[in-house]
């Protein structure tokens, strides 16, 4: 791609286009000069049902289920990626081999390896990477963090995030059955490990499987402790702690906890993540959020705006100050600014910080399937506990392999 010969067009190519790949394309396309020129799915219900919607706009993309042959065409300049998170790592790193500037959906990657392994790989290779967490983009979410850190909140000694998701139910034991016609379930499962078809490993519902998510943590933990993070500017904790299960229904078919409370020791304050399924009523009435706990007030945070609740003769509370933006829409125009500008510095999801709020969930998981206080060493990458060190990579089979730069 020259960009000294640059003009305002950009060509993109999708990778995973049935849910959140969907709506990261048509926030993409809103941009003037934002062409689709490439979709990919494994699936060829999803990949036809999306090219007859592009082509009712007029807009004909060349057709891929292969994401290799995708990242291969001379008329992709952007990729976006939204596969299951056992692919984000891989894809985003083979796309920026290819030259190609990426957009990729949270979380970063599914291990902690695997997210240095794509933080290396921009290193390398210098392109211009945004991570869907959107809210970053969103003012409410900007005023917020500002707030926490004028001081004025005092001393913030805990900070919480949750995710109680009422609308979350059980996920019902299913049959294995055929592969449903179209889809390409070996391409599908890629680097995992091989499993018969069955519909709960399948599209939305992958989430709660260990082989190619983390369920709640890495869904919605990745969102809510990213600004935790942010408020209180750092990256990496002492220890963790953790503790839940399948406390709602035992016998379900995932094998995610749908039940967790994890701790992360920091100097001087500690961050606690709790999610819940089928309940909707979380701390201060919110089905999510984060709160920043001070000596002084607690300001509460979510997607549908801000407050800060005083401590009573210690400061002014602050009355709820409401969403005003669209995030997803922002995010995306960030994102292309970036690219046709070539500034990085631009970019509000930055690789490095994606990857410390990735690595922070996937660690509150090994504290859950260990069941120990885990002891973290930023500097050597690893636990001080062994046993939780297997589970800092993925494990690629099939034949994949793990980049290494």
């Amino acid at each position: 791609m020259d960009f000294d010969n640059f003009s305002s067009e950009i060509r993109v190519g999708a990778i995973g286009i049935k849910g959140m790949g969907w709506n990261n394309l048509q926030a993409m396309l809103k941009i003037k000069g934002v062409r689709c020129t490439a979709i990919c799915d494994i699936d060829e219900n999803v990949l036809q049902s999306r090219a007859a919607e592009l082509g009712s706009k007029g807009i004909k993309p060349t057709l891929y289920k292969d994401y290799t042959k995708l990242l291969r065409a001379k008329n992709v300049d952007v990729v976006m990626i939204a596969t299951p998170d056992h692919w984000h790592c891989l894809q985003a790193v083979d796309a920026m081999a290819a030259g190609k500037d990426v957009y990729v959906e949270k979380p970063l990657a599914n291990s902690i390896v695997e997210c240095e392994a794509v933080v290396n790989a921009n290193k390398k290779y210098k392109r211009i990477v945004q991570v869907g967490q959107w809210q970053r983009s969103q003012k409410h979410f900007q005023d917020a963090v500002s707030f926490v850190h004028s001081g004025q909140l005092g001393k913030i000694r805990t900070v919480k995030a949750w995710a109680y998701l009422g609308w979350k139910k059980r996920v019902e034991v299913k049959p294995d059955a055929d592969v449903p016609p179209g889809v390409d379930y070996l391409l599908w499962q890629g680097p995992a490990q091989r499993h018969a078809f069955n519909p709960n490993r399948f599209h939305y519902d992958f989430r709660w499987y260990w082989d190619y998510a983390g369920g709640l943590m890495t869904d919605w933990g990745v969102h809510l402790l990213d600004y935790a993070l942010l408020g209180m500017q750092v990256h990496s904790p002492k220890s963790i702690m953790a503790t839940g299960g399948k406390f709602a229904y035992p016998d379900d078919a995932g094998d995610t906890p749908d039940t967790l409370t994890a701790v992360y020791e920091f100097d001087g304050f500690n961050i606690i993540w709790e999610h819940a399924t089928s309940i909707s009523n979380g701390p201060y009435s919110r089905e999510h959020g984060i709160a920043f706990i001070g000596d002084h007030g607690t300001l509460v945070l979510d997607r549908g705006g801000w407050e800060v609740i005083p401590e009573k003769g210690k400061m002014e509370g602050v009355p709820l100050q409401k969403r005003v933006d669209d995030g997803l829409d922002l995010h995306m125009v960030n994102f292309i600014t970036a690219v046709r500008q070539r500034n990085p510095s631009l970019i509000l999801a930055p690789l490095e910080d994606a990857a410390h709020i990735a690595k922070l969930s996937h660690m509150g998981n090994i504290a859950y399937r260990t069941g120990e206080k885990l002891i973290w060493s930023e500097a050597q990458k690893h636990f001080a506990q062994q046993d939780a060190n297997t589970y800092l990579t993925a494990h690629y089979q099939n034949g994949y392999h793990l980049p290494i730069i």
